[in-house]
């Protein structure tokens, strides 16, 4: 009989549930690498690790770390793989902030290349366009994932060569989580026949070509901007309204200590057309001249996200970015005080034209609008909404005579 395995995965729809950070020192600065809990292989222990819990909540037995992807679990659920799995785990004991309880991140020791291409529902690899030499014929993507467990050897636990995320366990480990009630984990198998026709898979490669193209193009123009930053991730969100259900930011470095986000995929060809398209035919780009240590967590990409999300959602908000200007408030959930109105909202203005910006660029199938994002400060907003077109305009005016232009800043003095 053959052998089946199973992804061991978060499930993140556990209502309740807490959500942790990254591991940290005993200084509570986090570790150099938090990705060097899932590349298969040991790791090397210095002090003890400490967990921050970054969203209070249930405590579960199994949980991956927010960045890293590290499995913290309980110790009795490493005392299951240590007994089962003894060759194929490290254990490394840590302290999880304000708990007592005895925690610990499974390392699992083995890195094995058997993802089976054919099988799996889609691949897609790193080419030398992408401008990622070291990642080069490794995984970029990998969706509906098939393994061939010949090549599995006597492994129970391990990791997948090239597209190290994943966590597999064998059947007889799954069912010793699953009959010791262990919470927060999830299991997809990852052994048996594709689930997909042959008319779906042959409609799949047709978007993945689509797609590959478009992100080529797409980040040939973010290059021509400024230095495209390839170190710092932003986690790619599945699913939305965005065309090819996928949502995606890019860091562009830029002269003068400026830093350019801009959306990543609202020109994408629509999924579910699997034809050439410019998707909604806009990207949109917040520009600041503040020093941004961690972009991913900063309030300049969550005003991004946002109105990104506002303009997917709505075409009469699409059809107006692309006539021209439009205002519009987001939530101010996590913003700095010094940009929140009475209501708690945040202002912004879209589509000012930039001298050191294009207004479009072109992707095979068309133009795609690049729309500027401004955030007003709270009286800026209350002028726009008082005279409308005429204070619009006189807010441009005095954006560009005061030399801010389109950047976004939440400590400056307001140009009313």
């Amino acid at each position: 009989m053959a052998k089946r395995f199973f992804e061991l995965a978060d499930d993140m729809e556990i209502q309740g549930r807490w959500l942790l950070g990254d591991p940290t020192d005993s200084q509570g600065r986090e570790v150099d690498d938090p990705w060097q809990f899932t590349e298969g292989c040991p790791v090397a222990i210095g002090e003890r690790f400490r967990i921050p819990i970054y969203h209070n909540g249930s405590p579960l037995d199994f949980t991956l770390t927010d960045v890293g992807g590290a499995p913290v679990v309980h110790q009795r659920v490493a005392t299951i793989f240590a007994e089962l799995a003894p060759d194929d785990v490290q254990v490394i004991s840590v302290d999880i902030d304000g708990l007592p309880g005895p925690y610990c991140i499974l390392v699992a020791t083995r890195l094995i290349r058997c993802i089976d291409d054919n099988t799996s529902r889609e691949v897609r690899y790193w080419k030398s366009e992408d401008g990622r030499p070291e990642k080069v014929g490794q995984y970029r993507s990998v969706s509906g994932m098939r393994i061939d467990p010949t090549k599995v050897g006597d492994a129970k636990v391990f990791r997948t060569w090239g597209w190290t995320g994943t966590l597999i366990v064998s059947e007889d480990i799954k069912e010793a989580l699953v009959g010791a009630g262990v919470t927060g984990g999830k299991f997809e198998e990852v052994t048996g026949p594709s689930d997909l026709r042959p008319e779906e898979r042959e409609r799949n490669r047709r978007l993945m070509t689509l797609a590959e193209q478009t992100d080529a193009a797409r980040s040939a123009f973010w290059r021509s901007l400024g230095r495209l930053d390839e170190e710092v991730i932003i986690p790619i969100v599945v699913g939305g309204c965005w065309p090819a259900r996928r949502q995606a930011w890019r860091v562009i470095h830029r002269g003068n200590e400026r830093t350019l986000l801009v959306t990543d995929g609202l020109s994408d060809s629509f999924v579910d057309r699997a034809e050439p398209s410019v998707g909604f035919g806009v990207e949109l780009a917040l520009e600041t001249n503040e020093p941004l240590d961690h972009v991913e967590k900063s309030w300049h990409l969550q005003v991004l996200e946002r109105v990104g999300d506002e303009l997917a959602a709505h075409e009469s908000v699409r059809e107006k970015v692309k006539a021209g200007f439009l205002s519009m408030e987001v939530s101010g959930q996590g913003m700095p005080d010094s940009l929140l109105t009475k209501e708690g909202r945040v202002g912004v203005l879209l589509g000012m034209e930039s001298s050191t910006l294009p207004v479009r660029f072109t992707l095979s199938a068309g133009e795609v609008r690049l729309v500027t994002v401004k955030v007003l400060m709270p009286v800026e907003l209350a002028y726009l909404l008082e005279h409308g077109k005429r204070g619009r305009d006189e807010l441009v005016r005095r954006f560009a005579q005061d030399g801010q232009g389109h950047l976004s800043r939440a400590w400056r003095q307001s140009v009313v």
